[in-house]
Order: structure tokens, then sequence, then C-alpha cells
């Protein structure tokens, strides 16, 4: 229900509702962006580090807040579709955006190319294996051929992996030789600022989720497809909004860190968290796998056009934005019934 039952749950009130939340995940996206890079500053950490890390998890708060507020009333598959579908926008559009921003001559280093992206990539599979192992070993017997419980042990898999991540990075930062510490970086307010970003973009979040689930169900569209979709690209905006100011501002190197970073923290740690609140969850593998294979695809492209001459043209930046409509197409086909490659929704 809009705002607690305080509005009527009528499409219209619905639609209003995505428009303010997204409204105030951007406003709470620019504190996020300020206070994590003068954070970064003052704490002396790389750029790559600072991307990949920090501005990272800030920006991809909405989509671990998604992930929590679906589990929790029981649409957890829009959740997981919210994670596949913003992880497919942030590594098509968000780079090509970037690209374009600057002119097509978006920068980017072997760092970025054989550390961040490769793995990415891991974190991918990662994912799937460990829903293949819910499958396996917890199928529901009374659910879809090729459902299975997502359970807090299973959850722990890829929440290890993040951990083997943080210590790549924490390697990084002990071998980086940070300049001097600017003067007037009030540690306290820009901390302060950070977390007054969390909170804003949590209640704009649970908001979103609610209004997109009401909408969902007035026009019958699938609770994954709904966050493969609209769930994903409003999720996906402070990453969108911090990764183009960046670029713009020269940081090619931490505009891409923040984009697979993002995306690696959704993939390893959104997801899991969700499940270890809940307990246990159902996830159908015949709906998400199709999808993962296509966010693979599309890490795949991202990362041959980020080690052609280690940067981002114009024609490749319109290349990525040709491949996230054609992406867009292929989901409204399967939900108008044209295709039926997705099985089970």
């Amino acid at each position: 229900m809009p705002l607690g039952g305080l509005l009527p749950n009528s499409p219209l009130v619905n639609v209003l509702v995505v428009i303010a939340a997204t409204g105030l995940v951007w406003f709470g996206s620019g504190w996020l962006e300020s206070s994590a890079e003068h954070l970064s500053t003052y704490y002396g950490l790389p750029a790559v580090v600072q991307g990949s890390i920090v501005v990272a998890v800030g920006s991809s708060f909405p989509e671990l807040a998604s992930v929590v507020f679906t589990a929790l009333a029981g649409t957890f598959d829009m959740g997981v579709g919210a994670i596949v579908g913003s992880a497919i926008f942030n590594i098509l559009v968000i780079p090509a955006l970037a690209g374009i921003a600057t002119d097509g001559h978006l920068e980017t280093n072997r760092t970025i190319v054989y550390k961040e992206a490769q793995f990415y990539m891991i974190a991918v599979s990662a994912l799937v294996v460990t829903l293949a192992l819910a499958v396996i070993y917890v199928p529901v017997s009374d659910g879809p051929a090729l459902a299975g419980r997502l359970t807090r042990s299973l959850a722990v898999l890829p929440l290890l992996l993040y951990g083997l991540y943080l210590f790549v990075q924490w390697q990084d930062v002990g071998d980086h030789d940070a300049p001097a510490v600017p003067e007037g970086i009030e540690v306290g307010r820009e901390w302060a600022r950070l977390a007054g970003g969390l909170v804003l973009i949590l209640v704009a979040v649970e908001q979103l989720v609610g209004a997109v689930e009401s909408l969902g169900h007035t026009f019958g569209i699938p609770e994954f497809l709904a966050g493969v979709t609209i769930v994903a690209a409003a999720t996906s905006l402070p990453d969108t909004l911090v990764s183009v100011r960046t670029a713009k501002a020269g940081k090619g190197i931490t505009s891409l860190g923040n984009v697979l970073g993002s995306n690696t923290f959704d993939l390893l740690v959104a997801i899991p968290v969700g499940v270890l609140i809940v307990g246990a969850v159902t996830v159908n593998f015949a709906v998400a796998v199709p999808m993962l294979g296509v966010l693979t695809l599309a890490t795949v492209l991202l990362f041959a056009i980020l080690r052609t001459d280690l940067s981002v043209t114009g024609v490749e930046a319109y290349t990525l934005l040709a491949a996230y409509a054609a992406f867009v197409a292929w989901v409204v086909s399967e939900t108008v019934g044209l295709t039926d490659l997705i099985k089970g929704i």
C-alpha cells in the first residue's frame, strides 16, 4: 500500500510513487557520492578501491534494500530479478553513458580488466553454482520442477567469496602510496551525510518495491520480470549518477570500478543477506539461470570492449546501449508471450 495506506492503491498513484521514490533515490545518491569521495580521499584509498568498495557499496544500497524488502514480503523472485536486471543495466548502460559523457574516451587500465572484471565473472559463476546447489540438495517438492530452497548455509558461500574480494582490495590499499590528506574534510560530517543518504534510499526503495508489486498484480507482470525491468532500472540510478559524474570529472577508473564493484557486491552480498534475514527462500532455477546467462554474455561483451585499447569509444558505447535495448525487447517479448525461452514464469 502506498505510504502505509495513506494513499489509494490505484495504478496512477503507484506510478507517481515510483517516480517520487526514484527522485528520492537520486537525491540520496548525491549525498552518497560526495561523502564517499571525501572519505576515500581522507583515508587515502586508491581510485580502484574507492570505486569498487566505498562508492560501490554505497550506491548498491538500493539493490540490497530491495532484496531485503522483497524477501520479507514473500516476493523474493522480484528481489533476485532486481539484482540480475540491475547487474545487466550496470554492465551495458552505465559504461555506455559514461563513455558518451566523456566524448567516447573513457579510459580504463589493466587492473580494471584483469582484476575487477575477471573477479566479477567469478562472482556470476559462484551465484549460479549456489542456486544449482539449492535445487540439487534442497528441492521443493510441491513447486516448479527446478525450484530449490536457498538456505542460510548455502548463502554463506557467496559471502565467503566476497570476503576474498575484500582481502584482495585490502592488499591493494597496503601497496598504495596515498598523497597527503587535504585540509577541510570534516570526517564526522561526511559519515553523517553517508548515513543520511543510506536512510533516505532505504525509505525510498521500500515504497518503490511496494508500488511495483502493486503494479505487477494489476497488470499481471510476473514478479521476476517486474524486478528485472522496473525495480532494476530505478535501483540502478545511484550507480548511474555516480559513474557518469566521476567519468565526466576525468576519473574513468573510479567510474568503471564502481560498476564492477557494485555488481560484485549485489551478487555476492545482497542476495545472501536477504536469505540470512528470512532464513530460507524458494528460487526458481529455470527463471533465474537464463537471466544469469544474459548477464554472462553482457559481461563478456564489456570485458572485450574494455580490453580493446583499454578504453570505451563512442562506437563501443552505442554498441552497449544497443545490446541493452535488445535485452529489454526480449523481456517484453517474454512478458507478452511472443517467446518462451524462460520456463516457469
